[in-house]
């Protein structure tokens, strides 16, 4: 059963600052039918997969379900000074700045398939740099999946090394 989704995406004019439209998507979470949905959507013909990555921090509420759907696991992808062992760190920009990522240096192995889970595809600087650092650490990424893409803000165009789903976009 496919759920209407958008309906259940929240708009938050000005936050967290004047002039951003934040989509909340707490009451899509809370709907089991949806939250269900969703899952099974995102995890749908990625083909072989070994790992799922989620993106700090609405990545960790969709990715885990998601691994779990495709019977792998799941690794985060931290901002900067968030995880506690050895790690690979990439720089990249935002629109008011730079910031880190991280991930373990041993969270994937040469050759690894993974999947990438966010929430929100906006620029894609977030998931492009952790694209970069699943390559660094040798691990192939098979797709980038989210759940809401602004597609005015033509993120997709960023990542260019594997496919891009969503199940939601704001044109």
């Amino acid at each position: 059963m496919t759920v209407e989704l958008e309906g259940l995406v929240r708009d938050i004019p000005d936050f967290p600052r004047p002039g951003v439209g934040f989509k909340d998507i707490t009451p899509l979470l809370r709907d089991a039918a949806a939250l269900h949905d969703v899952v099974e959507r995102l995890a749908a013909d990625w083909g072989e997969v070994d790992v799922v990555c989620g993106i700090d921090a609405r990545g960790f509420i969709l990715g885990p379900p998601v691994a779990v759907r495709l019977g792998v696991g799941f690794i985060p992808a931290r901002k900067g000074g968030k995880l506690p062992w050895e790690i690979e760190q990439v720089a990249y920009s935002l629109e008011y700045g730079e910031e880190h990522l991280e991930l373990h240096a041993d969270a994937v192995a040469s050759g690894q398939r993974v999947l990438i889970v966010d929430d929100v595809l906006a620029t894609g600087g977030t998931a492009e740099a952790t694209g970069t650092l699943v390559a660094r650490l040798g691990g192939v990424v098979v797709g980038y999946a989210f759940l809401i893409e602004l597609g005015f803000l033509d993120g997709r165009a960023r990542l260019r090394d594997a496919p891009v789903r969503s199940l939601i976009c704001y044109a």
